[in-house]
Order: structure tokens, then sequence, then C-alpha cells
């Protein structure tokens, strides 16, 4: 089965801010846009940032692992190098962590990296590496 991009839009109200963070910090291609939204190459996924202007996230979360995991939140499947220089870049950026780089499941079937943060506009993504991809869905 070949796997085709998803579509997100997300509503952000500091347009500029977001357009900086998603081009320069994730180093998401800039795509078509207009005044009120920005397309962005997600890691081969069409993401949208739109302005909302009274846009006020709404901070839940679900408690896994002994984290409390925001809910909602998006991001990428990453190759685990690839994981690991983002993880880098957004270290050395300063970036504050909502649940820190690191592996879960170390050693068992799943084993993964992970890490949670925000965009400028609080809008939570989680981004993760597998170190055996063929176990992206194993139970």
């Amino acid at each position: 089965m070949t796997t085709q991009p998803f579509h997100l839009a997300i509503p952000v109200q500091n347009l500029e801010k977001c357009r900086t963070f998603y081009r320069d910090v994730l180093n998401c291609e800039e795509g078509r846009s207009s005044e009120h939204w920005v397309d962005f190459n997600f890691f081969g996924h069409q993401l949208v940032i739109h302005q909302k202007e009274d846009f006020k996230p709404e901070r839940i979360s679900n408690p896994v692992d002994g984290h409390d995991v925001p809910v909602p939140h998006f991001g990428a499947v990453l190759t685990w190098e690839d994981w690991h220089t983002l993880a880098d870049r957004l270290k050395a950026a300063n970036t504050k962590f909502i649940i820190e780089p690191g592996i879960r499941f170390q050693g068992k079937v799943g084993e993964q990296a992970t890490m949670f943060f925000n965009d400028p506009e609080n809008n939570a993504l989680e981004f993760k590496a597998f170190k055996d991809i063929s176990q992206l869905f194993a139970k």
C-alpha cells in the first residue's frame, strides 16, 4: 500500500510567528500562502496554518506512562537519525518540551523515540521514530 500525504489545517493567532517557527525551526518548506494562511511541506504532508485571531486552544491531557500527554496533538514519524537531528536542533533553540526527548519501550516491541513540545500558539506536536519502522503498528 502506498502512503498518501495527509492534510491538516490548524488555527494560529500570529501567522508570522508561526510561519517562522514551522519554516525556520522545523525546516518545513513553505508552499502557497495568502494574507491569512500558509501551506507547508510538513515532513511529506500538507500542513496549513490559518490565522484566527480569537483562537485559544483548550489544554487537556491524558496520562500515558507517567506523563501528561497533550490532547489533541499532531506530528510526524521520522527516521531514527532525523529524529535525533531534530531533537538536537530543538534543544539548541532552547525549546521548552512538554515531554523531553526520550526512548519508550527500550528493547521491547515498538521501541520508539518520542518528544512533545508546543508551537508558538500552543498547538501540541509529537515527533517520534522507531528503531524498526516495521513495528509502527505492532501489538
